[in-house]
């Protein structure tokens, strides 16, 4: 039977990773057996720069800090080797472990948690699909920012034409004539991609 000593260690383990690992976004289990030494250091390096923190801990300290977070129904989760990465990016984990395991056979994702609710492989898999907020940004402020980028090509165009013809370049004009369609344009892209934003930042 263990000593307390040893009993007391074990539980501040408990403590120490439940403080560690509460209140991220997604939590994605995997199995990393079968990756070569290169492979591992060159995984937990992209994680890390990522800022997705990653750690191979005992299935019993696994389920007992998740239990201590709220979390039931991992057991068939927390059988054989078991390595989690989590962060406060709600894609970052899916994605790189996603790439890895699709890239070396021998690694799996076992499963996951996301938002707070325990997500399948499939539900994990899916979520590596779906672009980070960085890139959903961009799409979403391109997609409001196309129609007077248009604009300014017409103009331009306009101008230029003007000048091959021999009279004044009529920039204002122009942009005056043009302004209600660019306006019109703009309003149909932000209408469209606001709730694609949010319906891809928060996956089911």
């Amino acid at each position: 039977m263990p000593s307390e000593k040893i009993l007391a260690a074990k539980q501040q383990r408990v403590e120490e990773l439940s403080e560690s690992l509460k209140g991220a976004a997604t939590y994605v289990f995997a199995s990393t057996r079968g990756l070569t030494v290169a492979q591992d250091t060159q995984m937990r390096a992209d994680l890390r720069k990522a800022g997705v923190n990653f750690e191979v801990i005992k299935n019993t300290t696994l389920k007992r800090v998740f239990e201590k977070l709220g979390f039931e129904g991992l057991d068939e989760i927390f059988e054989g080797p078991t390595a989690v990465a989590y962060s406060d990016e709600i894609t970052a984990p899916a994605k790189i472990l996603a790439k890895y395991a699709e890239d070396y056979e021998p690694m799996e994702i076992k499963g996951g948690i996301i938002d707070g609710k325990i997500a399948t492989i499939d539900e994990i898999m899916e979520l590596s699909k779906v672009p980070d907020t960085e890139t959903l940004y961009t799409q979403v402020a391109y997609s409001l920012l196309f129609p007077f980028t248009k604009l300014a090509m017409l103009v331009k165009a306009v101008a230029e034409k003007k000048e091959e013809e021999g009279a004044p370049a009529p920039a204002a004009e122009a942009v005056a004539e043009a302004a209600p369609a660019a306006e019109a344009e703009a309003e149909a892209p932000a209408a469209e991609a606001a709730p694609a934003a949010e319906e891809a930042a928060a996956p089911a």
